[in-house]
């Protein structure tokens, strides 16, 4: 690959769409897309719309003829375009956490006497403390499975983890450290064989890397939308359960709200739950959360999940490259093969803590993680490779004053 970042933007089959996000064009380089991705300028005049006419003009009428239903529709759209899923699995709403709770809660629910789950020491602290607490409610055991610093879980890591008692594995497809991609694919196939349930976690991945929730046998699956998918500070996380689970009758969630139940406006004495995904729901809907991951979903379509990992894979390879070559005193504790590889990769230096607050103040954004870590986060719509070599010089520069 040259190393010649304007011919390489030059040649970029998506640098058109960059134009499309707000900030983009600013001297700003931003290295934190897997944290917060920009917004799109096209969810400026969608909210500046909304406000006017959906909720102003439509005002109560709406939920009849669009919002009631957008947490589906948008489901559906979503899981189509990035997670390799049919229609009817995949719900909005919530936050990570949220669902996160409802998704373990239900899968060891249905994993009758089994009382262990499986999950990794360098998961995800959100992932963890779920799991610690549904553990803590319900008498289980947690096994914490040790991951090397620049990996996640393999499948020669989880294998000697399962037996006949375990309920429920946890894993992160993209690591949030280190960036390692799992074979998901064979982590399903491996738990499967012991009886029990996987959760993907899906917050680093979606967007950026192409996912096949139903080819891979997924149980379950949540990811958030403010990173890859452009959803905005706040915005709704997802929910995935497999069909055969729905159509078994086999998922029940602990948080049962009444847009979930069968007949919502029956306000019925108890509760049944809806079929299909939308018994995942508890709440009202947050239908303006949804709305700039409404224009992400819509870009997705247009572009293809295939060429935007097409894009990721240049710019981790491109950034690899320059840290080899400028950036000597550093360790990348990220996978060098691209296939292992999700859309961050993670340098490391004592001092990388103070390093990321100087470039802050120069308008160089990546981000920190404990201890050491200095975390490139290109989110391939938006990020140039003008922007990721501007980086790394500035990364060079701070290191050596």
């Amino acid at each position: 690959m040259t190393l010649d970042a304007a011919a390489l933007d030059a040649a970029d089959p998506l640098v058109a769409h960059r134009d499309r996000f707000v900030g983009a064009a600013s001297p700003l380089v931003y290295l934190d897309g897997n944290s917060l991705g920009r917004p799109l300028r096209a969810t400026e005049d969608r909210i500046a719309r909304f406000v006017a006419e959906e909720w102003g003009g439509r005002l109560i009428r709406g939920w009849d003829e669009r919002w009631f239903e957008l947490p589906l529709t948008l489901g559906d759209r979503l899981a189509a375009a990035t997670l390799g899923a049919a229609p009817g699995q995949t719900a909005i709403g919530d936050s990570t956490t949220v669902l996160l709770y409802k998704l373990v809660r239900a899968a060891v629910a249905a994993r009758p006497g089994r009382r262990e789950v499986v999950i990794d020491v360098d998961n995800f602290p959100t992932d963890r403390y779920v799991v610690e607490g549904v553990a803590k409610e319900c008498g289980l055991t947690i096994r914490w499975l040790d991951v090397e610093a620049d990996r996640g879980v393999t499948p020669e890591a989880l294998a000697p983890a399962l037996n006949d008692d375990t309920a429920l594995v946890v894993v992160s497809h993209v690591a949030y450290k280190s960036g390692f991609m799992a074979d998901v694919a064979e982590l399903t196939r491996l738990t499967h064989e012991a009886g029990a349930w996987i959760l993907v976690d899906l917050c680093h991945s979606s967007g950026a890397v192409p996912v096949e929730l139903d080819a891979w046998q997924v149980d379950l699956a949540v990811g958030c939308t403010y990173k890859y998918l452009n959803g905005g500070p706040g915005s709704p996380a997802f929910g995935y359960v497999a069909q055969r689970h729905l159509d078994a009758d086999a998922f029940h969630q602990p948080v049962q709200g009444w847009m979930g139940a069968a007949d919502p406006f029956a306000m019925g004495p108890a509760y049944t739950p809806a079929p299909g995904i939308r018994r995942l729901i508890s709440g009202t809907p947050p239908v303006l959360g949804m709305l700039a991951l409404e224009d992400m979903v819509g870009l997705l379509e247009e572009v293809g999940i295939e060429a935007v990992r097409a894009k990721s894979v240049a710019l981790t390879s491109y950034t690899l490259e320059l840290v080899d070559r400028d950036l000597p005193e550093v360790e990348v504790v990220s996978p060098r093969d691209a296939a292992e590889r999700g859309g961050h990769v993670t340098l490391q230096h004592p001092r990388m803590r103070e390093v990321t607050a100087a470039l802050w103040e120069r308008d160089v954004l990546p981000d920190f993680r404990n201890p050491d870590g200095l975390r490139i986060g290109l989110s391939p719509l938006s990020t140039s490779f003008t922007e990721v070599a501007q980086g790394i010089a500035a990364i060079g520069e701070t290191l050596r004053n």
